[in-house]
């Protein structure tokens, strides 16, 4: 088959505005992503250990790291096993699972999380939202992601 084939013999599956969302969530996906590079060079750490330390508000597993960053278990490991030697994580045994580890924040850790989650809120990129938009627009995004 050919690309023209490809392009032209296939029904429209969405709709003008359904292009439209996907564009203005792809946007906003990239400014929240710059924002976290800018708050992660302004704290001397990665944008990789700055979404670790803002999803690890409690102990996990590294999968789970994994999933909630988007990423392979092996980048996650990676981050956290930089993390673990700057004393921001340890590995702890899972209580219910012999095999399994959980990645705990050190008080280091936490105290870096803390500063984290303050820069991160500072001229965030949904802060021209109201607290209801904002309300309303995570609502609806755990709806869409369900």
């Amino acid at each position: 088959m050919n690309s023209d084939e490809f392009c032209y013999d296939r029904p429209m599956s969405g709709t003008e505005s359904d292009v439209e969302l996907c564009g203005l969530v792809a946007r906003l996906n990239q400014r929240l992503d710059s924002h976290i590079r800018r708050v992660a060079d302004t704290l001397g750490i990665t944008a990789s250990q700055a979404i670790a330390l803002r999803e690890l508000g409690e102990p996990m597993r590294l999968t789970e790291l994994a999933e909630h960053m988007s990423c392979e278990t092996s980048n996650a490991g990676y981050v956290v096993d930089r993390m673990e030697d700057q004393g921001l994580v340890e590995r702890r045994p899972h209580p219910s699972d012999r095999r399994a580890k959980l990645l705990s924040l050190t008080p280091a850790g936490q105290r870096c999380r803390a500063n984290v989650l303050d820069a991160l809120s500072d001229q965030a990129p949904v802060d021209a939202l109201t607290t209801e938009e904002r309300d309303s627009l995570v609502a609806l995004l755990r709806r869409a992601t369900a």
